[in-house]
């Protein structure tokens, strides 16, 4: 891969700043200051935290505000491939990935009024979100937190045209706590006084309940997914039922029922922003949503044509139980359409419920292969993962890479049986492996 100004520069600060999260306003705040406090000069903001589906709550809110007519900024994280994954600048008729020379201007003036003081390469990179979108006019920024909410780096935005909770389950439990209710308290941080908030569709009511009571104690109004807006599927179409009343939708197309309820909570979200969704942009932005490594059918590629002749290959960077559980049930709905033998290819971190994870695919997969993450420190060896998968009931062994696993099934497959599903997941770094292994990376 070509080496770009801008990984250079970032490059230099992993070299001197510690890698990984380390949980604090504080030195943001320093080094935001310095520079003259970029992210009080934003477009209207919309933030979201959450467990699982705010990748793809903010890929409907772009979506939606780009087929209004709106140009949007979106940062989100972590990257897949390349490092300007995570800015994309606001343009008419659509956004793009920022330009490498205008990033690496930004990184680097940055880390030079960072002058050194001790801060995490994140951090850094934040600060570079907010001096970009403020020095590129947009219409809306949406804001995607990295890591839980209270204390993430994103959260000195002091007063966001909406924040949006997206669903919590366990995860990041040594910086977030080991109860739902105690990681819900920690999403519910970037709500802010009298702001509104949108709560998305929750797995648990404790979850919703401490959302609830924070945006009551502050003053907030709120939207309840459930309560106050909903979607369903009928007829084979998606509907959105608000206060204002129903929209009949082309259904997402993201693949998956629980897509419904993400589109729905974008939708909110963007409408108590203060922007005005007609139909016709709610139906056009449903067919275009687009969110790379979340149950992608992985296009032609150098990896993807190593599978068995006639195979589907899915690719999705879910990596806890409950996001297993919503991939699973994706899955399921594909079955119902297209029979077809599920096998899957996975690589997960040490820090990960990888046991959890898999037994959301008990019964249903045929056969799991695992591989390392060679893109993390924190990859669990493959022979360990195997077992892992096989102490969640799942038939499993480990191999050396992605393309030798596709290259097995292929070699091994029966020509006269139907051609297998194939979903390749369990960490957004292996996500971002197989895209740029495929030769085809987020643009």
């Amino acid at each position: 891969m070509t080496t770009t100004a801008a990984d250079r520069e970032i490059d230099r600060l992993l070299a001197l700043h510690p890698k990984g999260f380390d949980l604090s306003l504080e030195r943001v705040s320093r080094l935001l200051e310095k520079l003259d406090n970029p992210q009080d000069r934003l477009p209207p903001v919309i933030h979201i935290a959450g467990t699982n589906g705010k990748g793809s709550a903010a890929a409907f809110s772009r979506a939606l505000l780009e087929a209004a007519g709106h140009s949007v900024h979106v940062h989100t994280s972590p990257h897949l491939v390349n490092w300007h994954e995570r800015y994309r600048m606001g343009a008419p008729g659509g956004g793009r990935l920022v330009e490498d020379e205008v990033l690496a201007e930004a990184v680097a003036r940055a880390a030079k009024v960072n002058g050194g003081e001790h801060i995490t390469v994140f951090e850094i990179l934040t600060a570079v979100t907010f001096l970009l979108f403020s020095e590129h006019p947009a219409d809306a920024a949406i804001i995607e937190v990295g890591l839980g909410g209270r204390f993430d780096a994103t959260n000195v935005i002091s007063r966001p045209a909406v924040s949006v909770i997206m669903p919590i389950s366990l995860d990041h439990e040594a910086f977030l706590g080991d109860r739902v209710e105690l990681i819900a308290a920690e999403k519910a941080g970037i709500i802010k006084p009298g702001a509104p908030v949108v709560i998305g569709a929750q797995e648990t009511s404790t979850a919703q309940d401490v959302l609830v009571a924070t945006a009551e104690r502050l003053g907030c109004p709120h939207l309840v997914y459930g309560q106050d807006f909903l979607a369903y599927e009928e007829n084979g179409r998606m509907i959105f039922q608000d206060e204002t009343g129903l929209m009949d939708l082309t259904p997402p197309r993201l693949p998956g029922r629980h897509q419904y309820a993400n589109a729905a909570a974008a939708i909110a979200a963007v409408k108590t922003a203060g922007f005005t969704l007609s139909h016709r942009a709610v139906d056009k932005a449903m067919t275009s949503v687009d969110w790379p490594g979340r149950m992608q059918r992985l296009p032609k590629g150098k990896l993807s044509e190593l599978a068995p002749e006639g195979a589907e290959v899915w690719l999705d960077g879910g990596h806890n139980p409950g996001a297993g559980v919503v991939v699973a049930e994706a899955l399921a709905e594909q079955e119902e359409r297209f029979a077809r033998p599920l096998f899957l290819i996975c690589g997960m971190l040490n820090t990960k419920d990888q046991v959890g994870y898999f037994r959301a695919f008990e019964g249903m997969a045929r056969h799991v292969y695992t591989v390392p993450v060679s893109s993390s420190d924190a990859g669990v060896p493959n022979a360990e993962l195997a077992n892992r998968a096989m102490s969640a009931g799942l038939s499993a062994e480990p191999v050396n890479s992605v393309a030798n696993a596709l290259m097995l099934l292929r070699d091994t497959w029966d020509p006269g049986e139907t051609p297998p599903r194939i979903l390749i997941g369990g960490s957004l770094y292996l996500a971002g492996e197989v895209l740029a292994q495929n030769g085809t990376p987020p643009a």
